[in-house]
């Protein structure tokens, strides 16, 4: 059994664009238009932003310029033609609760408690719990205790089962009971796609210093990687300390 003290964020998947199509698109117009960013979201929210007003080659001449001006008037609908995807592990139960309440343009595929085996689970601990010596002994009491019971209980239940001829089918049943007495605290993996509009919106919600600290910790690694992914879309944040120890973050362009 590990004990997990920070998540693990992994981009997967990023857009690219076709520029045959582009260049088709702009001959067959009539228009000029070319961009200072090699960030194809950054690129693809530009080409859907001008189209609006047929503004190509028009007006704002860098790709920051352009975005910034989006950020300012709040025209946020043009963000969400940018999509990335993510894998997150080394991650409680409790924080993917709360995850999946953010479902306006987010996708998720989550590791399955019903057919991967947890006898052999990790398990991540608040700081909080982490730095005191005797509830740290608590809790880990609390999460082997449960992590055994778990395992007597799969063995129980597959011999319940053993009528069962699917092998697959058997597991399954005595997992989707036994996982029961498995704690907020257990380790799971998420598969995550999102758009930068809802991006944005996560982050300002749970980057907040006002947020849990779990999944705080993941918005302000996801903006982390955003601002190196797409600094003109996500370059307005401003990570800051907290007395903590932990980061929070800050905008003068909210809920765009």
């Amino acid at each position: 059994m590990k004990i997990i003290s920070e998540p693990q964020i992994y981009l997967i998947g990023r857009q690219e664009v076709a520029p045959d199509q582009l260049e088709s698109f702009l001959a067959d117009h009539n228009f000029t238009w070319q961009t200072d960013t090699q960030a194809a979201p950054e690129q693809i929210c530009e080409i859907a932003g001008r189209l609006c007003y047929t503004s190509y080659g028009k007006g704002r001449k860098s790709n920051q310029e352009y975005i910034r001006h989006i950020l300012e008037v709040g025209h946020g609908s043009v963000l969400e033609h940018a999509v990335w995807s993510f894998l997150i592990t080394g991650v409680s139960r409790s924080f993917t609760h709360e995850l999946v309440r953010h479902r306006v343009g987010f996708s998720y595929s989550q590791l399955s408690q019903r057919y991967v085996d947890e006898t052999e689970t990790d398990f991540v601990e608040p700081a909080d719990i982490a730095n005191d010596p005797d509830m740290h002994k608590l809790w880990l009491d609390a999460v082997e205790s449960s992590r055994q019971t778990y395992i007597k209980l799969v063995d129980k239940l597959s011999e319940k089962y053993t009528a069962v001829q699917d092998k697959t089918l058997r597991r399954k049943l005595a997992r989707q009971a036994a996982r029961s007495v498995l704690p907020n605290a257990t380790e799971t993996k998420i598969f995550v796609t999102a758009n930068a509009r809802s991006l944005r919106n996560f982050i300002e919600l749970r980057a907040n210093e006002a947020a849990e600290v779990e999944i705080r910790k993941v918005a302000v690694k996801i903006l982390q990687l955003m601002q190196k992914e797409a600094p003109n879309i996500f370059g307005d944040y401003e990570i800051y300390p907290l007395a903590d120890g932990t980061q929070a973050v800050r905008t003068p362009y909210r809920k765009v």
